[in-house]
């Protein structure tokens, strides 16, 4: 990835640009370079930054997604930032989504785009032929509409991730967590604006579950991308970056 991640305090992200802020949280499989598309894009009139979330890196107990919400509400007071945009793919929407009602103050408006929080079709409880290079490959296919963006890059780095024994039972103890805290009970108390991106063919969280946001959520406008699996910012980015820029233009 291009862009040069900074260390400070114990914290490692990405921050490019000036101007009213925009963090941007990464899903479980997820990689900072997801999110290069709409970094290139917005650094220009905005500040981007991206927090890497310390996904392997807390304590198998307190491992899940209330802990990266009070990670990511750390680092927002540590870096002294106000009136941020949250825009959170997969586990990083659900974060953004729990950040945002333990913060609202902090919070001017919220991105979701194939976000968990009220139902997810995961890798499923284990990974019982994770030594097979061809399974993972297909998973992360599964991912995407177009099989094609599953590189090889990516299917390699996904492949590393669950061959790391520690890494794996780190994730599917956040997966479980992810599972056990839904969120349908209280998304109705978030009051900022919301913008949900949805790819029309995501398979892990389905349009169906983008329609139950929209409903859920008091002010929520629901952005369809056709032909488009469960992460549109890498796999439509074009599209995905005209529906973020009319939503901010209407927000700030």
């Amino acid at each position: 990835m291009e862009f040069s991640i900074k260390e400070e305090n114990g914290f490692k992200y990405i921050d490019e640009g000036e101007g009213e802020v925009l963090i941007l949280l990464h899903g479980l499989m997820g990689a900072l370079s997801n999110w290069s598309d709409v970094v290139n894009e917005f650094k220009k009139d905005y500040r981007v930054i991206i927090p890497l979330l310390p996904l392997y890196d807390l304590p198998l107990l307190t491992t899940g997604v209330k802990s990266l919400a009070k990670f990511v509400h750390k680092f927002v007071k540590y870096k002294q930032l106000k009136n941020i945009t949250v825009l959170g793919n997969s586990l990083g929407g659900h974060v953004g989504l729990i950040y945002t009602l333990n913060h609202p103050e902090e919070v001017k408006s919220l991105v979701l785009t194939g976000s968990s929080g009220l139902y997810e079709n995961a890798f499923g409880g284990s990974f019982p032929r994770r030594e097979s290079y061809d399974f993972i490959k297909e998973k992360v296919e599964f991912t995407f509409y177009d099989p094609a963006t599953a590189t090889k890059e990516l299917v390699d780095e996904v492949y590393q991730i669950v061959n790391d024994r520690i890494k794996v039972i780190k994730i599917l103890a956040m997966a479980k967590s992810a599972i056990r805290h839904n969120m349908s009970k209280d998304i109705h108390k978030i009051k900022v604006p919301v913008c949900l991106i949805w790819g029309r063919d995501d398979k892990i969280t389905p349009p169906e579950v983008a329609v139950e946001f929209h409903q859920l959520l008091t002010d929520s406008e629901l952005n369809w991308v056709d032909k488009c699996g469960h992460a549109p910012m890498m796999e439509r980015p074009v599209e995905f970056n005209a529906h973020l820029k009319k939503f901010l233009d209407r927000i700030y």
